[in-house]
């Protein structure tokens, strides 16, 4: 391979992983000069990135720079753009303009009754005591019980929420699932200070309840620049990350231990496995560099489901805005893998990722001036799995049938 050296330092890995994973993966799948087209395209989207921003300089701040420069004038574009958006404010304009740009079909979700259920079984005190209510019918009276179990998790301990949880989703079958839309809510001002805690603890307004098919959005605005645009990117991932576990739901269904399969899920269960024989690949669905950068499966081949998400809800965004004069970023589309290291950079990758980007511009305007490139360089190995395989469906159905396995072999 002849861009052994350069890709490996990218990736962070050892040359020898990367010349032996080219060998192998040819061997195993007929696909001749991968890892040289990775490398060769990766080269060829900065470098039309950096013509596209009208900059010759090359210098990794200089780089880095540019790239904030334009995640800023991108979110002045959305906030702009929104004004034309139905909706009282820009949380709930954000929520519909969601709904338009992204491209995901019905889920498999666990019924709403069956919610309420779990709350009859296990009623949240501190919940309770927060909404001056005494029983949970008062509660489910007054309150969505999507809006209730996003509330749960700031409101209650963590001992209840775990005991709660293996109560409660341990006798669940395919039976208490159905099909239905992927739903999005702002919390209502009744959820004001749980909302407020949710943003000092996760410093950002945006989660999701998977086997709900449900994304809440954090009425908080959080006025430095970047942030908007990130939560919203964070958004779009969420409506892909519940489309595909709806599918791992939909697969489990059938299976006799669906209900233990569907609890390892919602934990985000990563197996143990620290090594991978020539021809294999781990499943890891966590960005580990955060926990631990020197944790040893971030030196083995893997794909990382995370990264699709990205990928799928990035693409929805910057195909939706492309023919839109008032917002347009198609500018990142298909950066998400991409990243390089630039003169005066300490061999630290600068990444060409919309969300790291959008990250690295609130740390830069918060006073840290951080960089980051975890996204991307997991993105990266996701894009070197992809093209040996023959693309992102084929991707995610290998992915699918063996997920609960934790490594994919050829």
């Amino acid at each position: 391979m002849e861009h052994c050296e350069p890709l490996a330092k990218v990736l962070n890995v050892n040359p020898d992983l990367i010349s032996s994973l080219d060998r192998e993966m040819e061997k195993r799948t007929g696909k001749k000069g991968v890892l040289d087209k990775v490398y060769n395209d990766n080269c060829a989207e900065m470098e039309k990135t950096m013509k596209m921003l009208d900059s010759n300089e090359r210098s990794a701040n200089h780089v880095r720079s540019v790239l904030r420069s334009e995640i800023l004038t991108n979110e002045k574009e959305l906030l702009k753009y929104l004004e034309t958006v139905e909706g009282k404010d820009e949380f709930e304009k954000a929520v519909n303009l969601s709904k338009k740009v992204a491209r995901v079909g019905k889920g498999f979700f666990l019924k709403k009754d069956r919610a309420e259920g779990i709350l009859r079984k296990r009623p949240p005190e501190h919940l309770l005591e927060y909404l001056g209510l005494k029983t949970v019918d008062e509660v489910l009276a007054k309150h969505d019980v999507a809006e209730v179990f996003s509330a749960l998790r700031f409101i209650e301990s963590e001992e209840w929420m775990h005991e709660t949880f293996e109560v409660a989703y341990s006798d669940f079958t395919a039976n208490d699932f159905e099909e239905r839309e992927i739903e999005v809510r702002v919390l209502g001002p009744a959820w004001h200070e749980i909302a407020l805690k949710f943003v000092a603890k996760k410093h950002h307004n945006v989660s999701h309840l998977k086997e709900f098919g449900v994304i809440f959005l954090n009425p908080i605005k959080e006025n430095v620049p970047g942030k908007f645009l990130r939560d919203f990117s964070l958004f779009m991932h969420y409506y892909h990350e519940i489309d595909f576990y709806s599918k791992l739901f939909r697969r489990y269904a059938k299976e006799t231990d669906f209900a233990e399969k569907l609890k390892s899920l919602l934990r985000g269960d990563v197996p143990e496995i620290y090594k991978a024989e020539d021809g294999e690949w781990l499943i890891v669905q966590r960005y580990l560099s955060k926990i631990n950068p020197q944790d040893p499966r971030l030196f083995l081949p893997r794909v990382n489901p995370e990264s699709m998400h990205w990928a799928r809800g990035e693409r929805d965004i910057t195909q939706y805005s492309e023919p839109t004069k008032m917002f347009n970023l198609h500018l990142w589309h298909n950066l998400d893998w991409v990243g390089g290291i630039f003169d005066g950079g300490k061999d630290e990758v600068v990444s060409f990722d919309l969300e790291d980007n959008a990250m690295s511009l609130v740390s830069f305007m918060e006073g840290k001036d951080e960089g980051f490139n975890y996204h991307q360089r997991e993105a990266m190995w996701t894009k070197i799995f992809e093209e040996f395989v023959g693309g992102d469906g084929k991707m995610e159905e290998m992915l699918i049938d063996n997920f609960d396995k934790g490594i994919i072999k050829f």
